[in-house]
């Protein structure tokens, strides 16, 4: 091989390893990105169901860490452009309902927490009887900083395990509210 083809194939390699180098590094550096989904069923009907998953109805089954603060409507009501906050330990989330048709069976919510994370929820139903509805979740988180990425991809990861953990918090809810109705 000649000086010229050594040089060349040198500089063509080591080029390569460089920006092979630079595209790690900035992808490293790039803020995370994560989509999960999961689904269950629930042994409601879709109306019964759908009302489960506005902020208000969530109360029921989602602990008693979600408690949303309604900036709008008030008084505080599950409707299509709600505007409410919820308190994440040392951070506050600021959520907006973008699609809330319970007819319809959907529910949407972009949540973001300033400096930090975006995240959008959205939940799908459908009727697999007329006492049974099959509930889809998607997660979709995107870190706003680097320095987030790594809570982002543990969220990302506790999201696609949720399906199990919301079926059976749900099914207590409605057992409870069962339970009341006949007292």
């Amino acid at each position: 091989m000649n000086a010229t083809k050594l040089l060349s194939f040198a500089l063509a390699t080591g080029a390569a390893g460089l920006g092979q180098s630079a595209a790690s590094a900035q992808a490293a550096a790039s803020p995370a990105h994560v989509r999960n989904s999961f689904q269950f069923v629930v042994a409601a009907p879709l109306g019964r169901a759908a009302g489960l998953f506005g902020p208000e109805g969530e109360r029921c089954w989602a602990g008693p860490h979600w408690n949303p603060e309604f900036l709008y409507p008030q008084p505080a009501q599950d409707i299509e452009g709600a505007v409410f906050t919820v308190q994440h330990g040392p951070h506050k989330s600021v959520w907006v309902n973008t699609v809330f048709d319970p007819v319809g069976g959907r529910m949407q919510y972009v949540s973001f927490i300033p400096d930090t994370l975006v995240s959008t929820i959205d939940v799908r139903l459908s009727n697999l009887t007329s006492s049974t509805t099959k509930v889809e979740v998607i997660y979709v988180r995107t870190a706003l900083d680097a320095a987030a990425n790594e809570d982002v991809l543990a969220m990302g990861k506790r999201d696609a395990g949720s399906g199990p953990e919301w079926q059976k918090a749900i099914e207590d809810c409605l057992a409870t509210e069962q339970r009341h109705e006949h007292q």
